[in-house]
């Protein structure tokens, strides 16, 4: 059934500062070729690298863009989007997504085949093809316990295979949307400013007695454009770990996000000390993990980094 104004599906796509992938982006998701109604909405995050110009100029009428005075988290833009739309589905992508061919009909024939699904999730690859973990149990103490044994990608990672399966939560790189899930759900929680707002969005829909699936048949690229920068990572670890300390307290109280805090600092403290005898590893990186899990609420991450930048555009 189409959404309003016989749309079916909506590309929904959130960009920083990610001019050359977003374009890229923009490109694989008009040659998906589904032969279905859509439309490609892009909210430009105060970009400044002439993305939303960029967008415009290359391919016109044919992606509304929708431009912030100021920066803020994911969930926000995210939302904004799935407001604007006005799809039945609405594929939410981040700019550093490649839609591979056949992916959004793999993503629709999944949700479509399973009416009590609202998310599904393609499997995501790296630039070279490789598939990429992308799917995996809620955070909470035992997840946390099993990445202090090391046995998370037995036991806490979803993703692979060859077939669709229920899992508990997939990364929003390429998550397909149902519009009745938003509806009954809502948006997701601006608390989170960026990291584990997906998350915690599923986990309130496994609440409400809806699925997620990920669905292998449907792949992205995804190129993870990351700073090399130190700052930058230092900024990314401390968002991390404090978004996932908000997840554990949200869901499973005050209690369970100690422990899992403590953990979780424990198997990164050995990878820490492992990384000063291995080569190729980085132990000041693996030892930040360690301060950010102990002590979530300290340090600026992200968020600071927008807020600082907000000040300074409006000086």
């Amino acid at each position: 059934m189409p959404g309003q104004s016989g749309v079916v599906i909506s590309y929904l796509v959130v960009n920083t500062n990610g001019r050359d992938h977003l374009l890229r982006c923009l490109a694989a998701v008009l040659a998906q070729g589904t032969g279905l109604a859509d439309e490609i909405l892009v909210c430009d995050n105060a970009s400044t690298d002439g993305s939303a110009a960029a967008v415009r100029d290359v391919y016109g009428d044919a992606v509304r863009v929708i431009e912030r005075g100021a920066r803020v988290g994911k969930p926000e833009n995210d939302n904004l989007l799935l407001a604007e739309s006005r799809g039945e589905w609405c594929l939410l992508l981040n700019e550093d997504s490649e839609l591979q061919p056949g992916a959004t009909a793999a993503l629709v024939a999944a949700l479509e085949a399973t009416p009590r699904a609202a998310v599904a999730g393609a499997q995501l690859l790296a630039p070279d093809g490789t598939p990429q973990p992308c799917a995996w149990r809620f955070p909470g103490v035992r997840s946390a316990l099993l990445g202090a044994l090391f046995l998370h990608r037995l036991w806490t990672v979803q993703s692979g295979g060859n077939a669709s399966r229920e899992v508990d939560w997939v990364q929003s790189s390429a998550m397909l949307v149902r519009r009745a899930a938003f509806e009954q759900m809502g948006g997701l929680d601006p608390a989170f400013f960026v990291y584990s707002d997906e998350v915690d969005w599923q986990r309130r829909l496994h609440d409400a007695g809806w699925s997620v699936l990920h669905v292998p048949d449907a792949k992205a690229i995804h190129h993870e454009q990351l700073s090399t920068d130190a700052e930058f990572s230092s900024r990314r670890i401390i968002e991390f770990a404090r978004n996932r300390d908000l997840y554990v307290r949200k869901h499973d109280g005050k209690a369970a996000a100690l422990v899992v805090r403590v953990l979780t600092a424990w198997a990164y403290l050995l990878r820490t000390l492992a990384a000063l005898v291995l080569p190729g590893r980085s132990p000041r990186r693996f030892w930040a993990h360690v301060t950010a899990a102990l002590a979530p609420g300290r340090g600026d991450g992200i968020r600071e980094a927008a807020e600082r930048f907000n000040a300074e555009r409006n000086r």
